[in-house]
């Protein structure tokens, strides 16, 4: 049966910048939601739309019949999910996780199997579009995951995604996600070398990025992060740190699969620089600070950036 906002309670675990806004659309959408994060005042916001907080991941899987894990790394998804005090100790049967997390595929197909064989399911569903997109409600979202459960949940997916694409079986979700990934970090890279080579021939940067937003070289990178660059707003919509993890599980798994992607290994090993120099907290698009660093010259700052 579909979720409903009369019949479904959600659960939600880790309300950081993403989480918190996807869950905000949850709770616009009239679903009752219980909440936890380890920082309690990071959930302060869903609170006071009227959500309940609950002070461990089983006491919210206790009292939910769809719980949402949106959290930090592969071994935060482990805890929260089947750890001693995790959702799967206490969600009833035919109850559902729904992990949103940049996780690795081997460990959506083991939780998917533990949970499987406890009369539950666990669905692994990877987002992409940021914090921008998290905002708007408008995602995209790569499933995997049993069918019966990844159509109950799709109600509430929609509440927060304009797109939704299930794959077939678990840990499929996560493996789009990787290829989205490595998409992003070439193209990331591609844009900030263009500010660079431009920046050095001395063209006007503004002008340069509205003749290519256009034409063949636009990208959500170009229109999205580059005026960020130029207004120095290192800000994170996604954090350098998690990138370098889900970077790292994108070569481990080419490592796996015998498959060689110089590009991705050169895009991680720039964002590890990053964290190397202290930056970790920064946005992806810090990735232009890299660059800076090993050409010796830095962009110049426009406080403000007019429409193309």
């Amino acid at each position: 049966m579909p979720a409903s906002p009369a019949k479904t309670a959600i659960g939600w675990i880790g309300t950081g910048v993403m989480g918190r806004n996807m869950a905000t659309h949850v709770i616009q959408a009239g679903y009752p939601l219980t909440v936890y994060n380890r920082t309690k005042s990071k959930a302060q916001p869903l609170l006071d739309l009227g959500a309940r907080y609950a002070d461990s991941p089983a006491e919210v899987a206790a009292v939910s019949d769809i719980v949402f894990t949106m959290v930090g790394y592969p071994s935060d998804v482990r805890e929260v999910i089947s750890g001693t005090d995790g959702v799967l100790s206490t969600l009833k049967e035919g109850g559902i996780v729904v992990d949103l997390t940049t996780s690795e595929p081997g460990l959506a197909a083991e939780l998917a199997a533990l949970a499987a064989a406890r009369g539950r399911f666990v669905v692994d569903a990877p987002v992409t579009g940021g914090d921008i997109g998290a905002k708007k409600g408008t995602l995209s979202i790569m499933v995997g995951g049993d069918k019966k459960a990844v159509d109950e949940v799709k109600p509430v997916l929609d509440c927060f995604a304009s797109t939704v694409t299930v794959f077939a079986g678990p840990g499929t979700g996560q493996h789009c996600k990787m290829a989205n990934q490595i998409t992003i970090a070439t193209s990331m890279l591609g844009m900030c070398e263009g500010l660079v080579y431009a920046h050095a021939a001395g063209l006007d940067l503004e002008s340069y990025l509205g003749a290519i937003a256009g034409g063949g070289a636009g990208s959500f990178s170009v229109q999205s992060y580059a005026p960020r660059i130029l207004k120095r707003d290192m800000e994170p919509g996604f954090y350098v740190e998690h990138f370098v993890k889900d970077l790292g599980i994108a070569l481990e798994a080419c490592k796996q699969m015998r498959v060689s992607l110089p590009g991705l290994a050169l895009a991680q090993q720039l964002y590890v620089s990053l964290c190397a120099c202290g930056d970790e907290r920064l946005g992806t698009q810090a990735l232009i600070k890299s660059l800076e660093r090993i050409n010796g010259r830095t962009l110049p700052t426009k406080s403000t950036f007019s429409a193309w």
